[in-house]
């Protein structure tokens, strides 16, 4: 399948000084198959609500829903069917939130996780019913978690501050712009994702790369919300050069890209941190012969920032990450439905279990851009409705289903 055709633009003599200095300070990635991105990533004004979900992709499902359509109606029924929905439900803030290698101890892992997806699924809950007991129970969630919160400690902080908030700035950019009623302490919940969320996952991280992209996704997210164009930048640099070091395209070259503080500078490096997989093919990613599991994660929040982007005005999916993000939903969905696993593929045997992580990458890239992505599409279509992960996904045929919005 070929890449989508590269765009070309005429460039004032302005613009190629500002790319060129870009290039000179390391804000730039660059290299076969994919666009310079200019550092300044940031749109002049955010568009709100717009992490992952805009108000006409909104609008659209719900439409959908309303009139009785599938998949729409059976993905609401299923969200409206989980726990996340249940307006007797209890948050369980906590000042610190401890969690270990795999969430041992779970210290308010779970709760925080869980209370996140479920001010996500009161929010939408409240878009499509307008039964404002939704809109109150996502604000109640939001409440007593930025009344209390004030640090995540033990080695697995960094992954559960990405998990937790990822879903966070989704409930609040709906609930913020779409509800007409009060929300009190939602400058004191934008400070608890300044001051708790965002120092923690800022900076990246240096392991497995679905780490580094989930923390992003969160960082992305809340950059949204709280209108920092800074870190918003700060973000979108970090993601280009992890996308392009998580996914490997034959135009790479011989070896994968590499993210340049983790030091992977020999052969021998490389593959022990491909999980001992030493042929690259286009399409697999750096957690495949770790497990499909981890590597859906990772797909998932590079769909989920190029969504972000699109809707903030910056389409990333027509770059070497829209190529990436095909080539990888494909390479997984085609092992995902039972294709034989060949030798030479991690050891001949793959941990499966993709998780629900196809259908906003698939609608962009398929439905938007029309590339045809035959095993991406089977696999979505046999799993619909897609429901969550209990980590970070949620709802995503609901939300995102054939949605030309």
């Amino acid at each position: 399948m070929s890449s989508a055709p590269p765009r070309r633009h005429r460039r004032s003599r302005a613009v190629l000084l500002a790319t060129l200095t870009a290039a000179l300070t390391g804000t730039l990635l660059t290299g076969p198959g994919s666009a310079i991105s200019r550092a300044d990533a940031a749109p002049a004004a955010f568009t709100h609500p717009g992490v992952t979900v805009s108000q006409g992709q909104l609008d659209f499902a719900r439409a959908k829903v309303d009139a009785g359509a599938q998949p729409w109606k059976g993905a609401f029924d299923q969200m409206m069917a989980s726990r996340y929905a249940d307006l007797n439900r209890a948050p369980k803030p906590r000042a610190v939130v401890e969690c270990g290698s795999y969430s041992n101890p779970d210290y308010g892992c779970t709760d925080e996780r869980e209370d996140a997806i479920a001010a996500y699924t009161n929010a939408l809950a409240w878009y499509f019913t307008r039964d404002e007991r939704y809109a109150r129970k996502s604000i109640e969630l939001m409440d007593a978690w930025s009344a209390v919160l004030r640090d995540h400690t033990n080695s697995n902080a960094p992954l559960q501050t990405g998990w937790a908030g990822s879903s966070w700035p989704k409930a609040a950019e709906i609930i913020k712009y779409t509800y007409g009623g009060a929300w009190a302490n939602s400058g004191r919940f934008a400070t608890m994702l300044r001051d708790v969320y965002l120092p923690e996952i800022i900076n990246g991280s240096n392991s497995n790369g679905n780490w580094e992209l989930t923390m992003t996704e969160a960082a992305v997210g809340i950059s949204v919300f709280l209108e920092d164009r800074a870190s918003y930048d700060k973000a979108v640099a970090r993601f280009r050069t992890r996308t392009a070091a998580y996914v490997y395209l034959n135009s790479d070259g011989e070896l994968p890209k590499t993210v340049p503080s983790q030091h992977l500078d020999t052969r021998d490096k490389i593959v022990k941190y491909w999980q001992g997989q030493s042929t690259f093919v286009t399409g697999l990613t750096q957690e495949t012969c770790r497990d499909f599991t981890h590597t859906g994660y990772g797909i998932s929040s590079i769909s989920h920032i190029a969504e972000t982007s699109r809707i903030q005005g910056q389409d990333l999916y027509g770059t070497d990450v829209g190529e990436r993000l095909r080539h990888a939903l494909g390479f997984q969905a085609k092992y995902q439905q039972g294709a034989a696993v060949p030798s030479w593929l991690c050891g001949g045997k793959a941990d499966l279990g993709l998780g629900p992580v196809t259908e906003v990458g698939y609608n962009a890239l398929h439905n938007r851009l029309g590339f045809a992505m035959t095993n991406t599409q089977a696999l979505t279509e046999r799993t619909r409705p897609s429901g969550t992960n209990n980590l970070f996904v949620a709802w995503e045929t609901l939300t995102h289903g054939d949605n030309p919005a």
